[in-house]
């Protein structure tokens, strides 16, 4: 994706914020999505949280058809694009029929997870979306970089889930020197100053997901939604001892699972086949958070978290002009 190309993307896609409420497993699902995207900031969920594959379908059409009938009621609102998030690790034995899925109902935007975004290329170039690669280094973004994809989606020191170690800040700096496509980061961002710290250091996208956790819609249950709300960043331990990959967990999750947070089994195999069932996942019950926990203070609609966000970007906006503001000469 060259410059212009990101300034299309703007120019087809309007955003109310340029936020992305993070695809995030067992907790986005479409109503989020669709809430989301009606609040203007874009919505994403990970395919595997639909199974079997018939439900991804029944998922993808609510999603099409929600939004179809909203932009019709609403001609003139902002309305955000939405994303698949499609793990592409070779484990995924049903990657193939998530690939056709989308190909079907063509998302606007594709976020390839755990893998080469290779596969999804092609399919998504093809009927004109554009594709994200989920990394969590240099190197891997380096790599997807070289594939072909239109961004990278940095997930940085202090994501909540699947967790990277760089700083947002150092991470998308570093991209820079080396990727002018559309950057999205994510990493601890949890109110709209930081979304406005992270769009000035110079990405394009910032992704927002803990905070999402305890809205309305997503699908997280009462008890992980209150455990968010009495949490601070204390209460997180990061750990590849439980998918096999660095996540950072809730550690009160962890005991209600009987796990010592302090004593985690050491790194399984990963498998992130989605044609497996929930009920043989040992992980179903463990929750994860990102370091912008503390942040929460209450269950809300997406429409009313985003609101936040914006007037909180908006008093940051207005702190930059004061700062670019000439100085008076004094007497």
């Amino acid at each position: 994706m060259k410059p212009d190309t990101v300034t299309s993307f703007f120019h087809r896609h309007p955003l109310r914020l340029p936020v992305v409420a993070a695809p995030m497993f067992l907790v986005s699902g479409p109503e989020l999505v669709l809430e989301a995207c009606k609040a203007g900031i874009v919505g994403a969920f990970p395919t595997p949280n639909a199974r079997p594959i018939e439900t991804l379908e029944a998922w993808l059409l609510t999603i099409t058809e929600g939004l179809r009938a909203h932009r019709d009621e609403n001609p003139d609102a902002i309305v955000g694009p939405w994303a698949a998030n499609v793990v592409t690790h070779s484990s995924n034995a049903r990657l193939s029929q998530d690939l056709a899925l989308i190909e079907k109902y063509q998302p606007p935007i594709v976020i390839t997870a755990l893998g080469s975004p290779k596969p999804a290329l092609e399919v998504v170039h093809g009927y004109g979306g554009i594709v994200l690669a989920d990394v969590v280094n240099l190197r891997l973004a380096k790599k997807a970089a070289d594939a072909g994809v239109d961004g990278l989606a940095c997930v940085s020191a202090g994501a909540g889930g699947h967790t990277g170690w760089m700083s947002p800040f150092a991470f998308v700096r570093a991209l820079r020197e080396f990727f002018d496509g559309l950057v999205v980061i994510g990493g601890g961002i949890a109110d709209g100053y930081s979304v406005a710290g992270a769009t000035m250091a110079g990405a394009d996208l910032v992704y927002m997901g803990t905070r999402f956790i305890p809205t309305q819609e997503s699908m997280a249950s009462p008890t992980y939604k209150q455990m968010l709300i009495d949490a601070t960043a204390e209460d997180l331990v990061i750990s590849s001892g439980i998918t096999g990959t660095p996540a950072s967990w809730l550690k009160p999750s962890l005991r209600a699972a009987g796990l010592d947070p302090d004593d985690l089994p050491p790194t399984p195999p990963r498998n992130y086949d989605s044609n497996r069932s929930f009920k043989q996942r040992k992980w179903v019950d463990t929750w994860t958070a990102g370091q912008g926990v503390g942040a929460i203070k209450r269950i809300s609609p997406v429409a009313e978290v985003v609101y936040e966000l914006e007037r909180e970007y908006a008093s940051a906006t207005r702190q930059w002009r004061r700062f670019g503001q000439p100085q008076m000469e004094t007497a």
